[in-house]
């Protein structure tokens, strides 16, 4: 991305300290962003701070994406404090095998699981990107950014359709609101990491990482790094698209063990 992108970035899901958003946060910030981060718990407030001490304008705010009351709140501490977003990430969601949401096969999913898993990883996104359009219509300028996986628009594993349909449905909504606000100099994208290794990494995933071509899981910072691309001027050419980041694990036909 250029190395410096005035404006302000809302970027949600950015209460780990290792993970995509937090990392996503601090290379907007750094290139000049002021940044609005979100989380379900007041651990964003030390994110924000630590935001704060590597020199980023950054405020936290404590918020449940699944209801309309915490995207209202996110969007008027945005305004409070530093203005329209010009950037949105929507990174929201739970992980995929280690989601405490229980996931389950067809065979044994509930209608609850269901709605529960859209709820969280995708219509959470749809509620947010709601609310930001307005705005970047408004400014004539967006960029929104996606964060979906490899696992459901590009390959799957057994055990969890409800996370599959939901990072699936990311990359519908991606392209039904690029091509719906494409006149208005707004670009819709989405990113499908692949094995990334973060605090909530598993044992299993991070040995799935290791048996990727290049060898290892990605990293928050490399993930980040596309997410920076796509949020730039430079990138203004670029809607509807997904960038895969899973170092050639979706493009490898040698897997025996």
């Amino acid at each position: 991305m250029e190395h410096q992108q005035r404006g302000v970035a809302v970027v949600t899901g950015a209460g780990s300290a290792d993970g995509i958003g937090a990392a996503t946060a601090l290379l907007l910030g750094r290139a000049g962003m002021s940044v609005v981060i979100t989380s379900t718990t007041d651990r964003i407030e030390q994110r924000a701070a630590e935001l704060r001490s590597a020199g980023v304008s950054a405020v936290g705010v404590v918020a449940d994406l699944t209801g309309q009351d915490g995207v209202d709140r996110v969007f008027a501490a945005a305004s409070e404090a530093f203005g329209a977003p010009a950037v949105l990430v929507n990174n929201a969601g739970m992980t995929s095998l280690s989601d405490p949401e229980d996931p389950a096969s067809v065979d044994d999913i509930s209608i609850e699981q269901w709605r529960t898993s859209l709820d969280r990883n995708l219509t959470t996104a749809l509620r947010m990107t709601r609310a930001a359009v307005p705005l970047m219509r408004a400014a004539g300028y967006g960029r929104i950014i996606n964060v979906s996986s490899l696992s459901g628009p590009v390959q799957a594993y057994t055990g969890d359709v409800a996370y599959h349909a939901a990072k699936a449905g990311m990359l519908g909504l991606t392209r039904a609101v690029a091509v719906d606000t494409a006149a208005a100099g707004i670009t819709v994208n989405a990113v499908a990491p692949g094995w990334i290794r973060t605090a909530s990494s598993t044992d299993r995933e991070i040995a799935m990482g290791h048996a990727t071509p290049i060898g290892r899981p990605g990293t928050p910072a490399e993930v980040a790094a596309a997410i920076g691309f796509l949020a730039s001027a430079g990138a203004s050419y670029i809607t509807g698209q997904l960038l895969v980041i899973d170092g050639a694990n979706s493009i490898n036909e040698e897997r025996a063990m």
